[in-house]
């Protein structure tokens, strides 16, 4: 078998077979096949597009390159959750809490954020003491023992994904909806859960801007979920502006606790309750949508989720006393411009301001300010006055918050009517 062969397969559209996909994949992850022959494949893929079943192939070829994750042995139905990224999106910190105390055993393994979208470890990690880094026996064994635990992906869990994502990211080759599926879905199944929610995200601060686009890719996602013997649902959300209002790592841990605690914008509770009600139905916790979502919120109610998440961070060495996340030396306020309708939070441009605040990394070795930020005062529609506040900005220096400001200069839009509103959850595909 010679990969130039396949190259010329698959730009001429024709299938590839399972083993031609496994020829690939295993030789590029091991070193055999070079950058260039991988790169004019994934092209070709791109152009000429994937099919179901090369898809699949592509996924087993991924979970096959190195080690899986067994969580058998862990007594009860184990849940997963994933999103496609946006901003200000905390919801894993209040969704796993809230399942973990409704009975379900919690093994998540999360990323880190890049660009104008954050990461839930980096959120993490802004708790002072907060370890993310667990070996494979630490990590279940706190599954077992107090059913919740968040980590960072070991290396050797689905390395030809690392290799060929790095790849896609230098050749233009990302916006493949089977080489985003295949790659998501290689590292859920690989870590061993039972049951998952995609927060699947559209809209300006998305990495899908359509949705179109993010329904195509939910549905496929969910389809290789099934195929894998995984129950999975995915919930359309939108990111036409960020999610409740903290933008920052440890910002937004302080508005997670805040939902736990029973208040909190009403965007990220309603997301974070909807994923939560999706998987306690796909756990068998509750039998239809409404009977979970009504368990979900008596977890906040009782304080058994904030519990729950407290006795996540001391277990992972983290200090649980929320008075103590770090703070900004500089807090500075961002003032509107014009009298109107806020009729655009652009939520792309939001991220990369509080990227230029030093709440984010353009490049995977970039250090993180984990008290920077922005925190809004004001969302979508609703009506402001020349020179009233819109945002605070968190950070270093005042040049910082100066560059910040010229980036949400263009963020914010006025208009001299209300806008019409964008529904936060288009549907649920399950």
């Amino acid at each position: 078998m010679l990969m130039y062969d396949i190259i010329c397969k698959k730009r001429d559209g024709q299938e590839l077979s399972c083993q031609e996909i496994d020829f690939w994949i295993q030789g590029y992850s091991s070193g055999i096949i070079p950058d260039y022959q991988c790169a004019a494949l994934l092209m070709a893929g791109l152009l000429r597009g994937f099919s179901r079943r090369e898809t699949i192939a592509m996924m087993n070829s991924m979970i096959a390159s190195g080690e899986r994750i067994d969580l058998g042995d862990i007594p009860g139905i184990k849940a997963d959750k994933h999103s496609t990224g946006g901003v200000g999106d905390k919801t894993s910190l209040v969704v796993m809490p809230v399942i973990a105390a409704a009975g379900l055993q919690v093994a998540k393994m999360s990323g880190r954020g890049l660009g104008h979208t954050g990461g839930t470890l980096d959120k993490l990690e802004s708790i002072p003491g907060f370890r993310c880094q667990l070996g494979a026996d630490e990590f279940k064994r706190q599954v077992r023992e107090i059913g919740l635990a968040i980590i960072s992906q070991t290396a050797d869990l689905v390395p030809a994904d690392k290799k060929l994502y790095a790849l896609r990211d230098a050749t233009a080759t990302v916006d493949s909806l089977a080489l985003i599926a295949a790659s998501i879905m290689s590292k859920k199944l690989a870590t061993g859960a039972d049951i998952l929610v995609l927060d699947v995200k559209y809209g300006s601060g998305a990495f899908m801007q359509e949705l179109a686009d993010s329904r195509a890719l939910a549905q496929l996602m969910v389809e290789l979920a099934q195929q894998s013997g995984m129950k999975a649902a995915a919930v359309l959300s939108a990111m036409e502006q960020p999610l409740g209002y903290a933008i920052g790592n440890a910002l937004e841990v302080s508005e997670a606790v805040a939902v736990l605690s029973g208040g909190g914008p009403a965007d990220l509770r309603q997301l974070s309750l909807t994923l939560a009600a999706e998987l306690l139905v796909l756990g068998g916790v509750a039998d239809h949508r409404d009977q979970a979502e009504a368990l979900a919120r008596e977890q906040l109610a009782s304080g058994a989720a904030l519990a729950k998440f407290q006795q996540m961070i001391c277990a992972q060495g983290g200090d649980s006393n929320f008075n103590h996340l770090p703070h900004a030396a500089v807090v500075t306020a961002y003032q509107a411009r014009r009298t109107g309708y806020l009729s655009t939070i652009d939520a792309r441009k939001v991220g990369l301001a509080a990227l230029c605040l030093g709440a984010g990394r353009q490049r995977k070795e970039d250090a993180i300010d984990p008290a920077a930020g922005i925190v809004l005062h004001y969302k979508l529609g609703e009506q402001v006055a020349c020179g009233q506040t819109l945002a605070e900005l968190h950070c270093r220096d005042q040049q910082q918050a100066a560059a910040a400001a010229e980036i949400l200069d263009e963020a914010f839009a006025y208009s001299a009517i209300p806008p019409e509103p964008i529904p936060l959850i288009s549907e649920i595909i399950s």
